[in-house]
């Protein structure tokens, strides 16, 4: 698990300079501290960063040549169904020198080209310099687990596991108006731009192909629409469901280095937990962050499990200065604000970890694939929004925050707008009334996925809306977790996503999802005899935090909200309209209605103060 770089001058005649591959490249330490490497050959240059996991020995040392030295390769993910290859690769001529699956992804890639991505069970993001054509090749995992940037810039084409890397080598750092849109109708940028002009992501199971002179070709390699429509039938949902889940965990345990278990107490990472115990894996340590606020914490739960596994836990709390401080540390590994609002809290835990495990699981995935989240129900009846939005005005909800959300939800009229806002905290109407925002964001790539949702699932709101957060919103919480556990010099696996579960559940009956009181109704079945009823019973937490009450009455906080109203952000033409200071007045008398107001806008006022200033 590594942090991977890179530059190619269009220009043939121009040198790749050492001084800025290295720089970028040392931007990502907290990515690989093990060992570093570099490769520079005329006009192109590759850096890597490496945190050792499978073969930590100099072996599995990057970049990395083919056997022939007509290919060059850098590579941060891992593939867990490395060793089935190795026959394949032998009877082919292929010597195989070492353990790493660095090896195999270069050889199978000798043997088959980019066929072979199919086959690959694991995340990952790579680079392949052909020295023979001249040409780059960029890849990236189906469902963007690791991720990946790119920038042309002066006739140039740099790419880094992290923005940080691109600013490094002097891309400039440069808001972009529809990313900043984005951001306030839908907390991130989804799809391949991002909150910067000139830097885009490569988009999830897609191959960048840049040649020398310039030309540039893009295409899709995996598309989860056609592997859902090709799914043979499934006989028995819930044995297959148990089955696959527990061959997913037992190929996430590959590793020469300690494996632990992210552990909130909630259904998803209990389950991780009992597929191990179940599959008798000891020694597992556990690692969890609990709040002192009871509604937002499950550490208890967390404990119970296990103590009842009789695994090691580890547990932690995190406020006022220490919250601040890790608050700083997230954005500067986030590179944009940070907008779940647990970043800080992942961070912490992810390096509390740190000293004992250099791997953990989460059961990040399976809200998304299996309808875990409440703001899902709403779609169940879209008639019944219609008329909640009518009473709405009556103001019988205010109160109540999640009522009062879905009051505020129930304005939206239009289908297609269900779907691509159901992920926001405020919505279009709310947008206007408290921030004079009329404009709605152009949202080019979530009207596509909504168009790719509606025509496999017609009619089915609610199965849109899983498959529209797959694409989306799942992929900003990778993109958390990635950001998190690295910033800790941690890799993160994620055992739901493995790409049986995400295609043969996409293929089910709405029955397997959405029965039951609390939905997920295929985990809670495959799960009934492995977890206590207080687990599959428990209401649904999530890592959530109230951060309104931390920036009103946490000493590390209130000076920062003072100077929040005098923000150079509200310079911006786009806040000329917000009164922040009224604002910031009602939540300081206590109404919590004003926080999903606020959070972004502070957390962009956090970001511009402390990582734009670094570039």
């Amino acid at each position: 698990m590594c942090g991977i770089n890179g530059i190619l001058h269009l220009q043939s005649q121009k040198k790749v300079d050492e001084r800025i591959l290295t720089k970028m490249r040392d931007s990502l330490e907290h990515r690989g501290p093990d060992d570093q490497g570099l490769f520079i050959e005329n006009n192109i240059g590759f850096g890597h960063r490496r945190l050792s996991i499978l073969d930590v020995s100099i072996a599995g040392h990057q970049p990395f040549f083919s056997d022939d030295g007509r290919y060059v390769l850098v590579y941060n993910g891992e593939i867990y169904n490395f060793k089935e290859f190795y026959p394949e690769l032998k009877s082919n001529g292929f010597d195989i020198k070492t353990n790493s699956d660095t090896e195999v992804l270069l050889k199978l890639f000798q043997l088959h080209g980019l066929k072979m991505l199919n086959r690959l069970n694991g995340m990952f993001a790579f680079a392949i310099w052909d020295k023979t054509e001249k040409k780059l090749i960029v890849v990236r995992d189906r469902m963007g687990v690791k991720p990946l940037y790119y920038s042309f810039y002066n006739e140039t084409f740099y790419f880094a596991s992290e923005q940080k890397a691109l600013f490094t080598a002097g891309v400039p750092l440069k808001m972009a108006q529809d990313g900043l849109e984005e951001y306030i109708f839908n907390r991130f940028v989804a799809g391949e731009n991002t909150l910067y002009e000139n830097v885009k992501k490569v988009l999830p199971g897609n191959i960048m192909t840049v040649h020398e002179g310039g030309k540039v070709t893009t295409e899709k390699w995996w598309n989860l629409k056609k592997e859902i429509q090709n799914q043979p039938e499934i006989k028995n949902p819930v044995e297959w469901f148990r089955e696959t889940f527990d061959d997913s965990i037992k190929l996430r345990m590959v590793s020469d280095v300690p494996v632990g278990v992210l552990l909130s107490g909630g259904l998803d990472s209990s389950s991780v937990l009992a597929s191990l115990h179940h599959q008798n894996y000891k020694d597992i340590q556990t690692f969890n962050i609990g709040f002192k606020e009871k509604e937002h914490n499950e550490a208890h739960l967390a404990k119970m499990m296990s103590e009842k596994f009789d695994y090691g836990f580890h547990t932690m709390q995190l406020e006022n200065k220490n919250l601040y401080d890790k608050l700083i540390s997230a954005t500067y590994f986030q590179d944009e604000p940070i907008m779940h609002l647990s970043e800080p809290h992942l961070l912490a835990v992810s390096q509390m970890a740190k000293p004992t495990v250099k791997v953990l699981l989460s059961g990040e995935g399976a809200d998304e694939l299996m309808g875990g989240y409440v703001r899902y129900k709403a779609l169940q009846y879209p008639s019944l929004l219609n008329s909640i939005a009518t009473i709405s005005n009556l103001d019988l909800f205010t109160n109540k925050p999640r009522y009062e959300k879905l009051a505020r939800y129930a304005q939206i009229n239009k289908k297609s707008e269900l779907i691509i806002f159901n992920g926001s905290n405020i919505y279009p109407k709310d947008i206007a009334e408290n921030y004079g925002i009329e404009t709605l964001p152009k949202n080019e790539y979530r009207k596509q996925i909504y168009k790719e949702a509606k025509s496999l699932y017609p009619d089915n709101l609610r199965r849109q809306a899983l498959y529209f957060d797959q694409h989306t919103y799942l992929c900003s919480l990778l993109d958390r977790n990635d950001r998190c556990t690295m910033g800790a010099s941690i890799e993160c696996r994620e055992p739901f996503l493995d790409p049986r579960l995400v295609i043969g559940l996409g293929s089910l009956e709405d029955k397997w999802l959405f029965a039951g009181k609390k939905w997920k109704f295929i985990l809670k079945s495959a799960m009934a005899e492995r977890l206590p009823s207080e687990i599959l019973k428990f209401r649904k937490v999530g890592l959530s935090a109230p951060w309104g009450d931390y920036i009103t009455k946490s000493p590390a906080f209130k000076e920062e909200l003072e100077s929040f109203s005098k923000s150079d952000l509200f310079q911006n033409p786009y806040f000329e309209n917000i009164n922040i200071k009224k604002l910031v007045q009602n939540l300081q008398k206590g109404d919590s209605t004003m926080t999903p107001y606020i959070m972004p806008l502070f957390m962009m006022h956090i970001w511009m103060k402390s990582y734009v200033n670094k570039f």
